[in-house]
């Protein structure tokens, strides 16, 4: 199985370069290239690259801002090897838990040598990993999620899940609404709904969640069929389906 990575900087020089040297493992592929923060943090959700070779200063969202965004999901992490024209973030680097620290310019022998120590962490992180990974598994799954991450043209900001009224599926994403405003994530209905407390999201049809807490009304239709009134008036209709789930809500 070949070792999947990452390529961030905003240099195309660097990217290039980064790429050249990998060139020569024919073991190694390169799964995607980034020149800013956002753009990494998104293609890291996305490809879940093995190694991501990140430089530190980029536009719009550092180094360590990009690791910081990275959905939690994204899990095992990726492995970081920062590179970069100064010296002076190298402490923060490894309190991040990045495994090098690439001074630029660096010739092939050092990058070599970057490579082969974050191919050595991930081999050892994946042979401690193998017996706890139904346990860690087990554990994620105890612990709802509590904010939708939500990337925005240039920015990337939170929504506390207990502010969304309802989630709507939007082909291959998913829009999260709140009182004032809706948001695309690029998740599907069925993935939200693992994530999401079972008590207080409540799937009504295959194309809805509604939030349990914001529901001021239900008016029963025909055949199972329902009404969702939810605080701020907008209306939801069930299917039958999902009536079931509505029913043990009205029993709760």
């Amino acid at each position: 199985m070949k070792t999947r990575v990452l390529i961030v900087d905003d240099e195309p020089i660097a990217r290039r370069g980064i790429r050249r040297y990998l060139a020569k493992h024919n073991d190694i592929e390169v799964v995607g290239e980034a020149a800013n923060g956002i753009s990494a943090v998104e293609q890291i959700n996305e490809l879940r690259p093995d190694i991501v070779f990140l430089d530190v200063q980029m536009p719009d969202l550092d180094g360590f801002g990009v690791i910081e965004n990275v959905e939690p999901s994204v899990s095992p992490a990726p492995v970081y090897v920062f590179v970069t024209a100064h010296d002076a973030h190298a402490i923060r680097a490894f309190e991040v838990h990045a495994v090098d620290y690439l001074l630029k310019p660096y010739d092939k022998e050092r990058f070599a040598r970057a490579l082969a120590h974050a191919r050595q962490v991930l081999e050892q992180r994946g042979n401690a990993n193998r017996g706890l990974e139904p346990l860690l598994q087990s554990l994620r799954n105890l612990r709802p999620l509590e904010r939708f991450v939500v990337k925005d043209k240039k920015r990337i900001f939170f929504v506390p899940v207990s502010n969304v009224l309802w989630i709507e599926a939007t082909g291959n994403y998913a829009c999260i609404h709140t009182a004032s405003d809706g948001h695309l994530l690029r998740e599907t209905l069925t993935n939200l709904e693992e994530k999401l407390a079972p008590h207080h999201f409540i799937r009504v049809r295959k194309s809805a969640i509604v939030n349990g807490a914001c529901i001021s009304e239900i008016r029963p239709m025909f055949d199972g069929v329902y009404d969702i009134v939810l605080a701020e008036g907008t209306v939801v209709t069930s299917s039958r389906r999902y009536a079931h789930k509505l029913r043990a809500l009205l029993e709760s």
